[in-house]
């Protein structure tokens, strides 16, 4: 009796799917919930390693969770708008629908062929007219609380996507999405007011305990908060005046000169006055090659003098205003007041361009070397600030603030790096903007009783741009205020709009006449355990609390945090090959005497280091070709195994070929046992002496595996199960109690291993004769199992280890001090006796002597 996958695993998933195994009953069950979610995937119609892993990382914990008599929430669907779609219709001229549907049918099948324990009655997808109709409705919902606006503004621009990118898309100045330099571009673009919601998505971060502190982190990092000052410099000779905003206001009287973005918009009429205006243009675009995320200390400070003065607030002294590379136009006011003398960057502009250093603190205590060779960046005392003279810095910041509020030239403040969410795209393959531009109304939101408004499927996609701006079916239509003639806007919405709610509608995924039944979202919601990557942490992450918040407070829920508790997996790492720079795929190389060749041509292969798959460099596995070799379980066993969920796990062959002779040992013992496990009985009393020892291993191994999976240790809580059948194979039967402690073991390990391996663990409890695994619950623990007849205690002497005693477990302090006497550790000691014993009660004892 051979284990054989490909027969028992299409079984078991038929099953599973015909008797609905996994569904979740809601509200009325009865039963606490236990909402259990991984980040859906794009349709892209091929299954990766890192969606087997992520995938599996969740299957473990909602099997685990049903078996612990939850209602377990654990849904799939598809985040089916975007890019790929729109590319694969160009270059294989089909609408994009077909190609995303039929992506859509190929992916469901493989995630069944993994066995993950999904309610498939509740799957959507987002490119569904009835799913993106409640999007719509969000939108105007929005619009009519003011929280949606359309503006003109410089943009993101990525030419090989055709389109706006939001300031989170962007990565070191390229597309995040395959890596094309980012350019900027002035267009008109709908914009949510995220920044409306800036306090409260950066106060509640300290109110989710269960999520990673580095994603926290980067959240803060990101929304970027600062307490500060805003400080009015007027122009000289004009009725101007320019903003600043600084966290530093006890260094305002060593500011020697202003810098400001060449995107400001005063820049353009500062340039048309000048008479360097051709210098200055030069200038201008040189710095607009330079994207905002690139803008770093890693380039050199460059500015230009624009002929223009402002004047200082306090001491009325003219100040130089400068163009610079390094200031950012939609960061604080896009002026920065610089104060070179506790400012490394402006130190290094002033010193370039030879403008004055001014020190205006100094340390409290210490010595203070002038001229400066660096900026002094700390706080101290004030100097050379007239008034200010001798406050100490954080004193100084509100003196200083307060005379600028008195005077009329200031006003204290916070500022946040947080932008608002530009949200529109000039793209097909998206959900339509439901706005509507009118001559006579101007821009007015579709009403709610037409929606959705629908994005053709069956469409002619041959160009490179979007075919709603020539469709004239899509686009003309009638006002909804004065019913006259107007026109559709034909932008899409940003994908991440989809992955922002999505969560929400599996609570309630056909409802008609709303989005979702508030009775049956409050009920199922906030996420329990949501698990993705950290590259979404100031992307997705963001934007679905924000939306959360606002749904919340357009009265669909009644929470404003849609997730308690994150994990963040590691990616999949594999080793490159490559000859001559060209990279080969793992299947066509060889290890032959000490060397990797390439199989056919027998070239001398190099190994590159390990990093994340990718299939530009070939390093990559095939899940489906790994399924048909080993089987599903397999597969997941060795991703659960290799690395604990949040550390990359490294790809190994020998892993797999490793958990697959685990599998079949598995196999083996149990079926080779079944006759023992279908007559044992029950043990409801510790077992004799000769079976003692795997009775108590056995309740171990279920407590640290019940254990480990609620802390997502999965490789150890695979390697006790491991460490259970190696003692199950040792032992030895004699008797009819050995035989059914033996039975005892056996069961466990097929319970246990099961949310890890379900195909494997069915049949063999189906062939055992017990009930259907997914339906019972997890074994339990008996204690009196796991109490010690034997404990063992270290002995050291003067600190180090020099035996090590087995004694009863209910062995007295002073019976232990007279064992730890009756031997002999006399060479181990420098005054030849015992002169103390320090006892920690079932641990050591150390002998002081």
């Amino acid at each position: 009796m051979h284990y054989k996958p490909s027969e028992i695993e299409p079984k078991w998933q038929k099953k599973w799917n015909e008797e609905k195994t996994f569904s979740y009953n809601g509200k009325n069950s009865g039963k606490k919930k236990y909402y259990i979610l991984e980040m859906f995937p794009y349709p892209s119609g091929k299954l990766h390693m890192g969606h087997v892993r992520n995938y599996s990382i969740g299957d473990v914990v909602a099997r685990y969770h049903f078996r612990k008599g939850f209602d377990v929430l654990h849904p799939m669907g598809w985040d089916a708008f975007g890019l790929p779609a729109e590319n694969a219709a160009i270059e294989n001229k089909i609408p994009p629908a077909r190609w995303t549907y039929s992506n859509i049918e190929a992916m469901r099948e493989r995630f069944r062929q993994l066995g993950f324990s999904y309610d498939w009655d509740r799957e959507i997808a987002t490119c569904s007219p009835e799913y993106y109709r409640w999007e719509q409705r969000f939108f105007i919902e929005m619009f009519n609380k003011d929280l949606v606006y359309k503006k003109k503004n410089e943009v993101n621009w990525c030419p090989q996507c055709n389109t706006v990118l939001a300031n989170e898309q962007v990565e070191d100045g390229v597309c995040w999405r395959h890596g094309t330099p980012v350019t900027k571009k002035k267009i008109e673009q709908w914009y949510f007011k995220i920044t409306e919601y800036a306090q409260e998505l950066l106060e509640t971060l300290n109110d989710m305990p269960g999520w990673p502190d580095h994603v926290k982190d980067m959240q803060r990092n990101w929304i970027g908060k600062s307490t500060g000052t805003y400080i009015d410099f007027k122009f000289e000779g004009r009725d101007e005046n320019v903003t600043v905003f600084t966290t530093r206001p006890d260094t305002l009287m060593g500011v020697t000169f202003a810098s400001m973005a060449v995107e400001h918009p005063m820049a353009a009429e500062i340039i048309e006055r000048s008479p360097q205006k051709e210098e200055m243009n030069e200038f201008v675009g040189e710095v607009k090659k330079l994207h905002e995320n690139m803008r770093d200390d890693a380039y050199e400070k460059k500015g230009v003098f624009t002929g223009e003065y402002l004047i200082h607030p306090v001491s009325e002294e003219k100040i130089p205003l400068y163009f610079a590379n390094f200031v950012l136009a939609d960061y604080g006011t896009g002026v920065v007041m610089a104060v070179p003398a506790h400012d490394q960057r402006d130190f290094e502009f002033a010193t370039k361009y030879g403008l004055p250093v001014k020190v205006v603190i100094r340390p409290e205590d210490g010595e203070f070397f002038e001229p400066l060779k660096e900026a002094y960046t700390e706080p101290g005392v004030m100097v050379n600030s007239g008034r200010f003279n001798g406050l100490l810095s954080e004193k100084g910041k509100e003196a200083v603030s307060n005379h600028l509020v008195e005077t009329g030239c200031g006003k204290t403040g916070v500022n946040y790096r947080l932008r608002d969410w530009g949200i529109s795209r000039q793209r097909f393959w998206g959900t339509p903007i439901p706005m509507i531009n009118c001559e006579k109304c101007g821009t007015v939101p579709e009403k709610v009783e037409n929606l959705p408004v629908k994005l053709p499927e069956d469409v002619d996609f041959s160009g490179s741009t979007s075919p709603l701006k020539d469709m004239l079916e899509f686009y003309e239509t009638e006002c909804p205020v004065c019913g006259n003639k107007a026109k559709r806007e034909t932008d899409t919405m940003d994908t991440f709009v989809e992955s922002s709610w999505y969560h929400m509608k599996y609570c309630d995924p056909h409802s008609e006449n709303e989005p979702f039944s508030r009775f049956e979202v409050d009920h199922s919601m906030p996420v329990d355990k949501y698990i993705g990557g950290v590259e979404h942490a100031v992307m997705h992450l963001l934007y679905t609390r924000f939306f959360t918040k606002v749904l919340c407070d357009l009265g669909y829920v009644s929470f404003r945090e849609p997730v308690k508790d994150l994990l963040t997996q590691g990616m999949v790492c594999m080793e490159t090959y490559s000859v001559n720079g060209e990279y080969l795929y793992p299947e066509e190389v060889a290890f032959e005497n000490g060397l990797y060749r390439q199989i056919g041509t027998g070239r001398e292969v190099k190994v590159g280091r390990v990093e994340k798959m990718s299939k530009s460099k070939k390093n990559v596995v095939d899940p489906v070709k790994l399924i048909g070799k080993y089987g599903a379980d397999t597969a997941r066993l060795f991703v659960l195994f290799a690395s604990p969920p949040e550390k990359d796990l490294e790809w190994s062959e020998e892993g797999v070929e490793g958990c697959s002779r685990f599998l079949n040992r598995v196999w083996n013992i149990v079926t080779a046992n079944i006759d023992i496990i279908k007559g044992s009985k029950e043990i409801t009393e510790p077992p004799a002496s000769k079976g003692r020892d795997l009775w108590a291993k056995t309740h171990e191994t279920i407590k640290k595996v019940s254990d480990d999976i609620e802390r997502f240790h999965f490789n150890t809580a695979i390697s006790a199960i491991m460490e259970l059948v190696n003692a199950s194979y040792k032992f030895e039967l004699c008797t009819d109690e050995t035989k059914d402690v033996l039975a005892e073991a056996l069961r466990s390990v097929i319970l246990l291993l099961n949310p890890f391996a379900p195909h494997i663990t069915e049949e063999l409890a189906e062939m055992c004769g017990m009930p259907a695994v997914a339906k019972q619950k997890m074994p339990e623990v008996n204690k009196r199992a796991l109490e010690k007849s034997e404990i063992l205690i270290v002995v050291q002497v003067n600190g180090k280890v020099r035996d090590r005693l087995m004694l009863p477990a209910d062995i007295s302090t002073e019976d232990v001090e007279k064992e730890v006497r009756s031997r002999d550790y006399s060479r181990f000691l420098k005054s030849g006796e015992i002169k103390k014993l320090i006892y920690v009660p079932g641990k050591l004892v150390n002998v002081v002597g």
